[in-house]
């Protein structure tokens, strides 16, 4: 009975031991080496006249840039000691030409203007009647900056994560002494004034049938210490909407999406369960987060190459349908002939080594999730709208893990709702090619004035086809 005991032992002994080890080799890979999961992508192996196409798209759309430029000629004249021929003597030198032509790209420094606006008065000879010019909008009641320069803070911090006490040093050599203080209520006030928009994008979201979610940590300051907070990313096709919430709770996402019908595409949170139901949405997988788990099984299981080759092929398989129409009928029968095939291939070999891994060595991880997820992940067979991952939320989160590492914590849970709104706004803007500074200066104005019903019309997207 005793060896039985001190049999039993020395095997939980051994398999806590493997743990152990296979937790530290992951540690020391994150730390130093490659973090990178890439592999030799089918993008590199398999070349498309559709991507040539876009890549030659790409270059003439930037030398159109270019060309919109401002373009200021300066002329140079040869110096008076070089006039003179250096073989005969002669000076009567004649013009060649238009000149040998050298363009340069330069950088401007942007600079700060006061603006004194002076409103006409006219008052008629009776004596009776006085009328003064409309005075300039402002984008806050009462307040001495423009909106250009509102939106300037904002997208400094929310697109280039530039943390205030920064903005704060750049201001200063521009020649104004602004306090960090002043910078974060300008910050705030800009989110306040174009909260309206932000809730129309809340209240729109449960109406789009396709969703993307993720979520990723926030710091919040509280009184002895920071808290973590989340911010959650939902996509649909018009626009990047995040949220803020104290916790991870599965409420979140219930609260943004509510009892909307469609597909909602993310990795395997049980966060998301309440929301996927017989008569809610239905659950999609995420390949990427999948693949992931196998690329780090590779090390200790062989095994795990094969299931790697085989999410390769149905990611081949997407990259041939854009020659036929991405998201199209063509599209979804490609998948069904030649996806269908692999997964039922895939799924048979992940039953049978099911049970030849330990449940918590990395290939029995990945293993366990692919299966518990199976369903999930079959989903795009059935809708060629379906993208075979989640990386658009993850990309979409990039910009927030950015600027966490930069300005480190928001000050407390309203600064970090009213971070998630203007990220909304500029993380949407830039979805759409549109410049943030633009559209936020732009909007800040017309927000005081315009109907409530067309909000709508605000809303990045919208917006861009009005200013056109």
């Amino acid at each position: 009975m005793e060896d039985i005991i001190d049999n039993n032992h020395y095997c939980a002994w051994r398999t806590k031991a493997y743990e152990l080890t296979l937790r530290i080799e992951q540690l020391e890979r994150m730390i130093f080496g490659k973090r990178s999961e890439k592999m030799p992508s089918v993008k590199k192996e398999v070349k498309h006249p559709v991507e040539l196409e876009a890549v030659q798209k790409t270059r003439r759309e930037r030398r159109a840039l270019r060309e919109e430029l401002p373009e200021i000629t300066i002329e140079h004249k040869v110096k008076e000691e070089d006039k003179q021929c250096k073989k005969c003597g002669s000076s009567e030198l004649k013009k060649v030409g238009n000149g040998r032509i050298t363009t340069l790209i330069e950088y401007i420094p942007a600079r700060l203007e006061r603006q004194v606006h002076i409103q006409e008065t006219l008052a008629c000879p009776c004596g009776e009647y006085v009328v003064t010019a409309d005075a300039p909008i402002r984008p806050i009641e009462g307040g001495h900056y423009g909106p250009a320069f509102m939106a300037n803070i904002v997208t400094s911090k929310c697109v280039d994560s530039i943390p205030l006490y920064r903005m704060e040093k750049q201001l200063k050599r521009a020649g104004l002494s602004m306090s960090r203080s002043t910078l974060c209520n300008l910050f705030h006030q800009t989110a306040l004034a174009l909260k309206p928009i932000y809730q129309h994008m809340l209240d729109k979201m449960p109406s789009y049938s396709l969703v993307l979610a993720d979520e990723t940590p926030l710091p919040v300051q509280a009184e002895n210490k920071t808290h973590k907070g989340f911010i959650w990313s939902f996509i649909n096709d018009d626009y990047i909407l995040y949220r803020y919430s104290r916790t991870r709770s599965g409420i979140t996402p219930s609260e943004v999406l509510k009892d909307s019908v469609g597909v909602l595409l993310a990795d395997g949170y049980s966060g998301y369960n309440r929301l996927c139901t017989p008569d809610g949405r239905v659950r999609a997988g995420c390949f990427a987060h999948a693949r992931r788990k196998f690329f780090e099984a590779k090390d200790t299981a062989c095994e795990a190459n094969h299931v790697l080759e085989q999410i390769k092929a149905l990611y081949q398989i997407e990259y041939d349908a854009i020659n036929i129409g991405a998201k199209s009928e063509k599209h979804l029968e490609l998948r069904q002939q030649r996806a269908g095939p692999i997964l039922s291939g895939l799924h048979e070999y992940l039953l049978e080594q099911e049970g030849l891994h330990p449940p918590k060595s990395p290939m029995g991880k990945a293993v366990n999730y692919m299966l518990n997820n199976w369903q999930e992940l079959n989903q795009f067979l059935n809708d060629p709208r379906l993208p075979l991952d989640n990386n658009a939320s993850e990309r979409a989160l990039r910009i927030i893990a950015l600027g966490r590492k930069n300005y480190l914590f928001a000050g407390n849970d309203d600064a970090a709702e009213n971070l998630a709104g203007l990220y909304s706004l500029v993380a949407s803007c830039e979805l759409h090619n549109i410049n943030p500074e633009h559209y936020l200066a732009d909007v800040l104005i017309r927000v005081h004035s315009h109907p409530q019903q067309a909000i709508e019309e605000l809303l990045p997207h919208r917006w861009k086809m009005i200013v056109n």
